[in-house]
């Protein structure tokens, strides 16, 4: 098996550069239709609650590799 496969070139890397400073923006504006689906909407707040908590779990997750 060539090692060529397995390796990222610098092309690679400078182009993922690149695209990385790319504004982050949606391909299409919301419909009428979309933007009338979200009006007057509400999340429950026990779902929001379980959001914040596993948003500050994950944001003080250690990382992979870790033995507890």
């Amino acid at each position: 098996m060539s090692n060529e496969r397995s390796q990222v070139s610098d092309a690679t890397r400078e182009a993922e550069a690149e695209e990385a400073k790319a504004p982050h923006v949606a391909d299409r504006p919301a419909t009428p239709e979309e933007e009338k689906s979200v009006d007057g909407t509400s999340v429950d707040d026990e779902v929001r609650s379980h959001y914040e908590e596993m948003t500050e779990l994950g944001a003080n997750d250690p990382g992979e590799g870790r033995i507890p």
